[in-house]
């Protein structure tokens, strides 16, 4: 079943051509990473998804409904359903990693209610549960400008957990991390959407960690889909495309333990 499916999407700025007719599908429980050279539309794609910008033409649909007709109410319980989880991790420093945790759920609350902070006693249980599931129950009650780059993002992931969602975006979740960070990060997001079926889109730099993690590989290239396909499709001469280099510069080695491609 797909979950999301985006048909024929192009996104304008002024006259710049971001996003070219760019169609694409995502299934339930499927890991889709999107490579590309920065400035390809990586970020504008998830953007789009989630309506954080408004595209200048194409269909989005999340399970079968097309997002671009939605009003404000209606776009506010679609963005219940998504997740997003961000470079520079986007919490509040000088709140706790609870606190943070609890934000998820503002989208299934009153404005009242989520400027007050009222959480009920299952929020709370849900939010310890996410945490104890990602290694973090001990840092509950620690601020955020606590903790290091791998926790940070780590309370980004329990953040869009608590939202129980059917789609997760990833921006270039661990291009701030160190390799053994980046590791733990991409092993709890594989582990999360196996036990939990939850279908995640991330953009990433690093060819090797999108072959060894992502059921499908999307290339973009100025705009367009100029690959699609299984990882041990994806070819050298494929990624020299995508990337606008030489053959002879690709090398596949494992960037979660070394150096990491194309940053």
């Amino acid at each position: 079943m797909a979950v999301l499916e985006i048909h024929n999407l192009t996104k304008y700025y002024k006259a710049h051509l971001a996003l070219d007719d760019v169609s694409l599908k995502l299934r339930s429980g499927e890991i889709v990473a999107v490579i590309g050279r920065s400035g390809a539309g990586k970020t504008t794609l998830l953007r789009c998804v989630n309506r954080m910008i408004e595209p200048s033409s194409g269909r989005i649909e999340f399970e079968g409904v097309d997002i671009r007709r939605l009003g404000r109410s209606a776009l506010r319980e679609y963005r219940t359903h998504i997740g997003m989880i961000f470079q520079h991790f986007n919490l509040v420093p000088r709140q706790t990693v609870m606190e943070n945790v609890l934000n998820g759920r503002l989208g299934h609350k009153s404005t009242l209610a989520g400027i007050a902070g009222i959480y009920s006693a299952d929020e709370h249980s849900m939010a310890r549960s996410v945490l104890e599931q990602l290694d973090l129950a001990d840092q509950a009650e620690k601020r955020c400008d606590q903790l290091s780059g791998g926790q940070k993002q780590r309370v980004g992931i329990a953040r869009a957990l608590v939202q129980e969602p059917r789609l997760i975006l990833c921006d270039e979740p661990i291009a701030s991390l160190d390799p053994r960070s980046a590791k733990a990060i991409m092993d709890y997001l594989f582990r999360i959407s196996r036990k939990m079926d939850i279908s995640i889109l991330i953009n990433l730099h690093q060819v090797d960690v999108a072959i060894k993690y992502a059921d499908r590989i999307v290339g973009i290239r100025e705009g367009c889909v100029v690959f699609d396909g299984d990882p041990k499709n994806l070819k050298k001469r494929k990624v020299a495309e995508i990337y606008g280099c030489d053959v002879d510069d690709i090398h596949f080695e494992d960037s979660t333990g070394g150096d990491a491609m194309f940053n």
